[in-house]
């Protein structure tokens, strides 16, 4: 059996192929890096936001009782923020409906 050999525009054509396959592999190589690395940075910044979430929920729980701890000082009023007055809502009074006898 007798050698063939190729042409140079097929060894070039193969060289070409093959380039291309090396050149694709490390793109998609640093596609995955790329990918690994946002994955983790979406996951630390879950993270924060969970934490912020936990915050958020425990300054409410904070809100209500130091509500209620005034409530139980001052009774039901309104309070300017700016000013820091404090303005006791007017007591109502209570009446009492007798039945006739």
């Amino acid at each position: 059996m007798s050698e063939i050999k190729f042409t140079e525009e097929e060894l070039k054509r193969l060289q070409d192929l093959s380039q291309l396959y090396r050149d694709l592999q490390q793109v998609m190589g640093q596609i995955s890096v790329q990918k690994l690395l946002n994955q983790q940075q979406a996951d630390r910044i879950e993270a924060q936001e969970l934490d912020l979430i936990k915050q958020y929920e425990d300054n409410q729980k904070n809100e209500r009782e130091f509500t209620k701890e005034l409530n139980e000082k001052y009774g039901p009023g309104q309070l300017d923020p700016q000013s820091g007055i404090f303005t006791p809502a007017p007591k109502q009074e209570s009446t009492e409906i007798e039945a006739d006898k």
